[in-house]
């Protein structure tokens, strides 16, 4: 008998390498259905990524300027120059925060944006707001990333006197009185070409929980002393003071804080329930800043411009 050589069954060898090609074969198929699927799952998971950073944007966004600051644009010339409003300028966009007045009440000299009362809206155009009360929310949601134009009519003025303050305008060197006492308005702005003396009226008592507001610019100002008839009508409902106006935040040569001259400090002295002067209360202007112009960053991802509705 003779030894089988390795050469003698050629079937066999044949076979082994078969059988390695197919696994091989298999490993690389296996390997690209993987890199396939790898590839799918990296892909929706970036899409998915990307849905929940811009939902999470949206909802903080919504939220910052329900709860704590919000990006007002001025469009109208009330309050030059304090704030910038004219035609064929950069009209200011001013950041209003929304804490101060949870905290405490609106101080004469306080620059404030507030909503329309109704003695002030009865001869307003505008957007009636939604019945459907779904259909309501999703619209002020839609104001606030400026995606629809508001509901209601917001308006900026300065606060000249509060609830129960008889006011009245004017002594002979043409000033308004509060409680008989002249004011110190370093802040009054006369347009060039318009008189330089302020309209007589007066005197009015300050309904309790009411201010009366007036624009800087002093005779291009629809305010408390027209809106509604004047009068006590011309008042407005510290309920509808939005917030308080802290910093212009555009154009960016006008950064800054926004002038808040007490005009009664001299003629009555300071409200010493006052907080607005208290020590680091300044303070709480900046810790505002920040997340509102994040915000506002943020927001402009799905807004093309900003717009609010302060009229005169």
């Amino acid at each position: 008998m003779r030894s089988q050589g390795p050469d003698e069954d050629p079937a066999e060898g044949s076979s082994d390498e078969q059988a390695a090609a197919e696994q091989a074969d298999e490993t690389r198929s296996s390997a690209r259905n993987a890199s396939k699927r790898s590839g799918k799952s990296r892909k929706g998971s970036f899409w998915w990524e990307l849905f929940v950073l811009i939902s999470t944007a949206l909802v903080l966004t919504v939220l910052l300027q329900l709860f704590v600051a919000r990006v007002f644009l001025i469009p109208s010339r009330s309050m030059e120059q304090t704030l910038h409003g004219c035609d064929g300028c950069s009209n200011d966009r001013i950041l209003v925060d929304k804490i101060t007045y949870r905290f405490s009440d609106p101080q004469p000299g306080d620059v404030v944006v507030f909503s329309g009362p109704k003695s002030w809206m009865a001869d307003e155009g505008g957007v009636s707001e939604p019945a459907n009360p779904v259909v309501g929310f999703s619209y002020r949601i839609g104001s606030l990333l400026h995606l629809v134009e508001p509901v209601e009519k917001d308006f900026v003025k300065r606060v000249i006197a509060t609830g129960g303050q008889t006011v009245e305008c004017c002594d002979e060197q043409n000033r308004v009185l509060v409680e008989g006492e002249p004011l110190d308005e370093p802040y009054i702005y006369w347009a060039p070409g318009s008189p330089q003396e302020q309209e007589e009226f007066g005197p009015v008592t300050v309904p309790e929980d009411h201010l009366w507001v007036m624009g800087d610019n002093r005779n291009n100002s629809l305010d408390s002393r027209y809106q509604g008839g004047g009068g006590r009508a011309g008042a407005v409902p510290v309920d509808n003071v939005v917030g308080k106006a802290q910093v212009i935040l555009l154009p960016p040569g006008r950064w800054q804080g926004i002038e808040e001259s007490n005009p009664q400090a001299v003629a009555l002295g300071p409200d010493e329930d006052s907080w607005s002067g208290s020590p680091g209360w300044e303070g709480l202007r900046y810790l505002v800043v920040v997340p509102a112009v994040w915000s506002t960053r943020r927001g402009s991802l799905v807004a093309a411009r900003s717009r609010t509705w302060e009229r005169h």
